[in-house]
């Protein structure tokens, strides 16, 4: 170090030797720091080490800090958060909330809905094909007590004729299909006013035929949609389309039965314009489908329809191991049932198998356990 120009003064102040006539301190009395003194940078460090204010702070915190009430602060927005809203109001929003978890999606019973509507349709349009088919003609005219044909058709003749007929109804051909059928005299076999008239059947038929096959498709994206997102979706829906179908044939069997006659004019007027359907006994269509063939026709396809509906109903009848309960649950289902609390069988199948429910089996075990 270079001591050269060292004046041997102290480097502070407070170590400047105290002159003769200056006063001491008294006694017990604690002497002021001093500059650049070890207090004073234990004082500056304090002050460095101390918490910040906050930026946003209320009224109540303002006075806990400074330990004097603030009389001009107001209340931030968000302190109104920690205030309790009225009973009324926390009963208001938890029912919201649950009745928003325990709401069932509307798609499903949607689709339900349409399947029970489309399958009666489905069923007579299919019941209608196979009675419109070579293989029922055959039947009519070979079963005993069939009327025959006063005229001259011999049943070889009548399933040849015939056959054309059945054929134009399901195929794609004009009217000379049938117009231009001649006898074994050579003459014409049908008149214009029949083959008019079954021209007219045609278009019926190919439209219930063509409106039977968008429900078939529109029915298996049900089904998909069904198996995916509903659990029994489509046991229901078939279920109750099964019950629709059986009092829908059940109703139109009755009025057959009480008047035959009636339904068939009836039947008649709803699609075909009144004088283009009426013919005379000697006709060929007459003599092709006389009145007994018709009232045959209309026995297969209710049988045929009541046959389908009762087995998709024995099928589908919500038993307990289709609703997947076990006898504990459906006897306490039982139970609550006669004292009024619950709905009907169905309602409960629906409630037990909808999308997010486990069934009522699985839930009482994992209860249980």
């Amino acid at each position: 170090m270079d001591a050269q120009g060292d004046n041997d003064e102290p480097a502070f102040e407070w170590m400047t030797p105290k002159a003769a006539g200056e006063p001491k301190p008294a006694t017990g009395a604690t002497p002021a720091a001093q500059p650049g003194s070890r207090a004073d940078r234990k004082a500056a460090e304090a002050a460095d080490t101390m918490p910040e204010p906050p930026l946003f702070a209320d009224a109540s915190t303002t006075a806990e800090t400074s330990g004097k009430p603030d009389l001009f602060s107001e209340p931030l927005p968000t302190s109104s958060l920690h205030i309790r809203p009225p009973e009324a109001e926390v009963a208001r929003r938890n029912a919201e909330r649950e009745q928003a978890a325990n709401a069932k999606p509307a798609a499903p019973r949607v689709f339900q809905v349409l399947l029970a509507v489309f399958y009666p349709v489905i069923l007579l349009v299919l019941a209608v094909r196979a009675v419109t088919s070579a293989l029922f003609l055959w039947v009519e005219y070979n079963r005993p007590g069939f009327p025959g044909d006063g005229y001259g058709f011999s049943t070889e003749d009548r399933m040849t004729y015939g056959s054309y007929a059945m054929d134009y109804l399901s195929n794609w051909a004009g009217p000379r299909y049938l117009g231009d059928l001649v006898g074994q005299d050579g003459s014409k076999l049908f008149k214009g006013s029949e083959v008019a008239h079954m021209a007219d059947v045609k278009l019926v038929m190919l439209s219930s035929f063509g409106a039977g096959a968008l429900l078939i498709v529109l029915s298996i994206i049900a089904m998909i949609y069904l198996r995916k997102r509903s659990n029994g979706g489509i046991r229901r829906g078939l279920f109750a389309g099964s019950i629709v179908t059986l009092a829908v044939i059940i109703g139109l069997g009755v009025l057959g039965v009480m008047g035959w006659q009636q339904f068939f004019t009836e039947f008649h007027r709803i699609f075909f314009a009144s004088g283009t359907w009426t013919f005379a006994l000697d006709d060929t269509l007459i003599r092709l489908f006389p009145g007994q063939f018709w009232m045959d026709a209309g026995i297969a396809i209710a049988a045929l329809v009541f046959v389908a509906a009762t087995a998709t109903l024995v099928l589908t009848w919500p038993t307990r191991r289709r609703r997947g309960l076990s006898a504990r649950d459906s006897d306490a289902q039982d139970g609550s049932a006669q004292d009024g609390d619950s709905g009907d069988a169905l309602s409960q199948d629906t409630a037990a198998d909808e999308p997010g429910d486990a069934p009522a089996g699985m839930e009482a075990t994992e209860n249980r356990k």
